[in-house]
């Protein structure tokens, strides 16, 4: 299992949440939570510990039963138990040892069959260029980078350590080396990056209209649900509170010879043919909103040390030797 990290402070102690990547390391918990009961003592195991009587007595089983079922959930590191002094002897006390589970349905970007790739990570504060209008505004782990609200802010020296940017309209571009090695030809571009839309501290149902462009060619639009907040992003500091914006989706851009996709959904005939890719030595990337976009609901990018997921904007070269 991937991706274990300590956020969160509970009435039963810290809880860790899970971020798993592929499908092969979520068999075992998805066998652990293929019954109602199992995955009803998990969800009162989060809101605190309780022993194998008392889970018994709440869900109306033998304690034989509730001891079961409370193996399973244990043997796939679900929920932790320990043996405790009682009244009548020692007891077996259960608490979650996870409150989140996220499953990423696509292969991991080392996994694909091409050996031949470049990935690059970007820091989000690292843009070349912007162009944005409140709401908007920069943190990085200590705070805010300059004032809210103030486009001026995005010249800050210190935006390069942003972990987290958003704005309401405009854009953010970044310059990325173009460097697959001479006399290749390349054969996939990729951009991927955690996003969402930017409302008022948060909203669920608040879609944005999202496009890129490469090179200066738009390539295509994805609209977010929402801003996502309310509960605590994995990774989000603890002094940012949970009435804002606290992760995003991860969203993967792709364009290769035969069109543009989104999480391998096509979405436009653009292909690497009309990026223009061999008249400069970079590769822009900008992301933002067209000023007639039907939802203009902003953007929220979330960096390394924000959101839910543990990433930089990454780009994917892929190539072949000519």
């Amino acid at each position: 299992m991937v991706g274990e990290l300590k956020v969160d402070k509970t009435n039963s102690g810290i809880i860790n949440r899970v971020l798993t990547t592929n499908l092969d390391d979520f068999i075992e918990i998805a066998k652990a939570l293929s019954t109602d009961i199992r995955v009803n003592i998990f969800k009162q195991l989060i809101k605190g510990s309780m022993n194998v009587n008392e889970i018994s007595e709440m869900f109306e089983i033998p304690p034989s039963t509730a001891a079961v079922n409370i193996k399973k959930l244990e043997e796939a590191k679900l929920i932790k138990t320990e043996l405790i002094p009682g009244t009548r002897g020692t007891q077996k006390v259960c608490a979650a040892v996870y409150s989140r589970i996220i499953v990423e349905m696509e292969e991991g970007l080392e996994s694909k069959n091409n050996e031949n790739f470049v990935l690059t990570p970007m820091p989000i504060g690292h843009f070349f260029d912007s162009k944005v209008a409140p709401t908007c505004g920069l943190l990085n782990e200590e705070g805010i980078i300059g004032e809210f609200d103030d486009p001026g802010s995005f010249f800050d020296p210190n935006r390069v350590s942003a972990k987290l940017i958003w704005f309401c309209k405009g854009f953010v571009e970044y310059r990325f080396p173009k460097q697959a090695p001479h006399g290749t030809t390349i054969t996939n571009l990729e951009f991927t990056m955690e996003i969402c839309s930017e409302a008022p501290l948060h909203n669920l149902n608040w879609p944005s209209d999202i496009t890129m462009w490469i090179n200066g060619v738009e390539i295509g639009t994805w609209t977010s649900p929402g801003d996502f907040g309310g509960e605590r992003g994995v990774l989000t500091p603890s002094w940012w509170g949970t009435e804002n914006s606290q992760f995003g989706l991860l969203k993967t851009w792709r364009v290769n010879n035969e069109g543009t996709f989104i999480d391998g959904r096509k979405i436009s005939n653009c292909q690497l043919k009309d990026l223009n890719l061999l008249s400069q030595s970079y590769i822009s990337m900008r992301i933002g909103l067209k000023e007639d976009a039907l939802n203009n609901g902003g953007i929220n990018l979330f960096g390394k040390g924000f959101g839910n997921y543990d990433t930089d904007i990454v780009m994917r070269l892929d190539y072949i030797q000519n």
